[in-house]
């Protein structure tokens, strides 16, 4: 038999999990605290116990998690990737992800992985594996591509197998299927196509994979509700040749065949499987327990909170999200017999009875010999700050190029440069323009004459690119004042520190208008900024309140008389934007770029007051701009956000506080922001008071108990 037991909730706290779901649940080196991965910036680390969190760390606004968070269980360091490319390792001493080792790499990662017995395995978007050893010490090294065009995958799971680690991917293409073994020990990679039967036209939702020895079993949830498994071998006869193997058939409808949110499968132990989903086109999201060896389901239970459609499970426990919560349910197995699968079995309190569950203790299994003198390698490896790049072998049309930018004209490097953006990108592709730039770079300061704009703005618009693989372009563009390509920057690269975020600030905020007018900027984010589309919308609906707050109304109970005595120059200052709409357009990059709160707060303080002051102005203007309809939203393509807006508003007064309050010329915009401030106080006040009502209506309605009864009332709230 197999049983759920009673589960809770690991954390009150909702998770940043995206219409996906979460990114994963991964073990940590102690077996009961696990790695949280949401769907945008932070990973939890949580102790399961203890039903609280022992740590938090997420990355830089701007910057997203690309893949979930493991632990080196060799070093007891955490390891996470994001924007693709971009690997932290950090500890449990750090505090802030910005300050831990950083490495970028060469090509896309699909996640790491990471198990007992050998070292994180890094699993590369086109299929190629690496070490992380090896990675870290050339990160820009050339990632050759496994599978082919338009091939995506969709699933990998890590083993061992004989104490050598053994990886299986899945992919998809055009609704076909293939599975990837790579064996370690051998260096051998196979690949199956998986046959569907000859009836079946379905779409595989989940998979789940077990190992014996010398067989795969790869379990796949499809989209008809049921349960099909395949044996591959992990050792084939003919590694070279195509191998085919056919899915059969394991267990029949186990799940809705039109489930909304995706369905997951686990592999509990050989004869049982944990399966998440509605088991009726109607019914509500449950977990389940199914016996493969008999067919039968075990236990169930009922999510009424809906779930995202992804299970994880370690050392006994379930993790899955509950409406916005990470829950936790335990379950047992027990040996599977048939008087247990048709539930006559009585209930044994013998432990020798348990199914074994596939998981090791960490703690009780640290390695010596050889293994504690690859832990110390590794460790020596994986603290070191500056990865040094090591030479490679260069095609010879990238050689061409790199000799070409050292003495030859601009436009002879356009030319030269337009041939070879033109060829078959290989996968040193990164590597070569980041070099292309730092020669350029190079040039421009040793010959101050130089500056081939063009050729940099090809190379930035290729998306190949990011602050670090090309440090000194953001200072030249500066000391050209070229506000275009630092536009540009600001929109592809996904690192750049605060003060050059900060120097781009104080630049587009000092620069004339009579400059800018020459300037090319991309306006896409301040279309429809005319004040006489703003005018017109305030002349048609002056009654209407904009998010509770209307700056022509100054009846809110708690402000105080001064406000409405400027009434008339604030309507005048806010009604019109502060700023050139190519100046918008620049400070709006700015907006969206990637900063961490506590090393850009120093920087801010470095601009001038007035410049401050003007940035404010823009700032609020946004916000009323925000105002004036329902979505909270701005016009344009991709323009800035109100949360974006609101944190600088914050980090600009946290800043210049002290300096802006004895501008003379801020004094109105301060008044405006103090008004603003005390009309959300009162809006917040009465939304609580409708939410406490609520409340206490809903208490009403559950004790009552006449629910067959048909009744009409009438509740009067004020």
């Amino acid at each position: 038999m197999a049983a759920l037991e009673e589960g809770f909730t690991l954390s009150a706290v909702h998770l940043g999990a995206g219409p996906d779901g979460l990114l994963g649940v991964e073990q940590s080196d102690k077996t009961d605290q696990f790695l949280v991965t949401d769907s945008n910036r932070t990973v939890i680390l949580y102790k399961v116990s203890d039903q609280k969190p022992l740590g938090s760390w997420s990355v830089k606004q701007g910057q997203v998690i690309t893949c979930p968070a493991v632990c080196n269980f060799q070093t007891g360091e955490y390891i996470v990737v994001h924007d693709n490319k971009v690997l932290r390792i950090w500890n449990n001493e750090d505090v802030n992800l910005d300050k831990v080792f950083k490495a970028t790499l060469s090509a896309e990662v699909y996640r790491i992985h990471s198990i007992q017995g050998t070292e994180p395995l890094v699993l590369f978007k086109e299929g190629a594996v690496r070490g992380l050893e090896v990675l870290l010490a050339e990160p820009q090294q050339k990632i050759e591509t496994v599978i082919s065009d338009e091939e995506v995958i969709k699933w990998a799971k890590l083993f061992m197998v004989y104490k050598h680690p053994v990886l299986i991917y899945i992919t998809e293409k055009h609704e076909a299927y293939f599975a990837y073994v790579q064996t370690f020990n051998s260096c051998v990679l196979s690949k199956y196509t998986l046959l569907l039967g000859q009836e079946e036209k379905s779409v595989i939702q989940s998979f789940a994979a077990s190992v014996d020895r010398k067989v795969i079993s790869l379990m796949s949830l499809s989209s008809d509700g049921c349960i099909y498994e395949t044996l591959i071998p992990i050792h084939p006869s003919d590694p070279e040749k195509s191998q085919r193997v056919v899915r059969s058939l394991l267990l029949k409808d186990v799940v809705s065949g039109t489930t909304r949110n995706g369905a997951a499968l686990a592999v509990l132990d050989r004869d049982h499987v944990a399966v998440l989903g509605p088991p009726l086109p109607a019914a509500k999201d449950c977990l389940s327990i199914w016996n493969t060896k008999f067919q039968t389901l075990q236990t169930s239970k009922e999510l009424p909170q809906g779930t995202s459609g992804q299970v994880w499970y370690y050392g006994g426990n379930l993790f899955m999200l509950h409406g916005k919560f990470l829950a936790v349910i335990p379950y047992k197995c027990e040996v599977s017999s048939l008087a247990g699968a048709l539930g006559k079995l009585k209930h044994s309190h013998n432990p020798g009875i348990h199914a074994m569950s596939h998981f090791v203790n960490w703690e009780t299994s640290q390695g010596s010999g050889v293994g504690s003198q690859n832990s110390e390698q590794s460790k020596r490896i994986l603290r070191r700050r500056k990865v040094e790049m090591s030479t490679q072998s260069e095609t010879p049309a990238s050689s061409q190029l790199l000799s070409t930018i050292k003495k030859d004209s601009e436009k002879h490097i356009e030319v030269e440069l337009r041939k070879f953006l033109a060829t078959k990108r290989t996968p040193e592709f990164h590597t070569t323009i980041g070099d292309v730039v730092i020669g350029l770079v190079g040039r421009c300061k040793a010959e101050p004459s130089f500056y081939p704009r063009n050729a940099l703005m090809q190379l930035i618009q290729t998306h190949g690119l990011s602050y670090s693989l090309c440090p000194g372009l953001m200072e030249v563009a500066l000391e050209k004042t070229d506000v275009q390509l630092l536009q540009l920057c600001l929109q592809q690269f996904p690192d750049i520190p605060e003060s050059a975020t900060c120097a781009c600030l104080n630049l587009f905020l000092s620069i004339g208008d009579d400059s800018l007018k020459e300037a090319d900027v991309n306006m896409d984010s301040v279309s429809d900024y005319s004040d006489a589309v703003h005018d017109e919308k305030m002349e048609q609906q002056p009654e209407i309140l904009q998010n509770g707050f209307n700056p022509e109304d100054d009846n809110c109970n708690n402000c105080d008389q001064t406000l409405s005595e400027k009434h008339q120059d604030t309507k005048e200052e806010t009604t019109s934007c502060p700023v050139t709409p190519k100046r918008a357009a620049l400070l709006n990059a700015v907006l969206r770029a990637a900063y961490s709160e506590a090393f850009l707060l120093p920087h801010l303080k470095d601009i001038p007051a007035q410049h401050i002051t003007l940035f404010l102005q823009y700032l609020y203007f946004l916000y009323l701009k925000c105002n004036e309809n329902a979505t909270m939203t701005l016009p344009g393509i991709h323009p800035p956000t109100l949360n974006q807006i609101m944190d600088w508003i914050c980090l600009l007064l946290d800043a210049n506080f002290t300096v802006v309050v004895m501008i003379p010329e801020a004094k109105r915009l301060l008044l405006n922001l103090y008004k603003f401030v005390k009309s959300q106080i009162c809006i917040c006040s009465e939304l609580n008071k409708i939410e406490v009502s609520f409340r206490e209506l809903q208490k009403l309605n559950q004790e009552k108990n006449n629910r067959e009864l048909y009744s009409i009332e009438v509740l009067e709230l004020f």
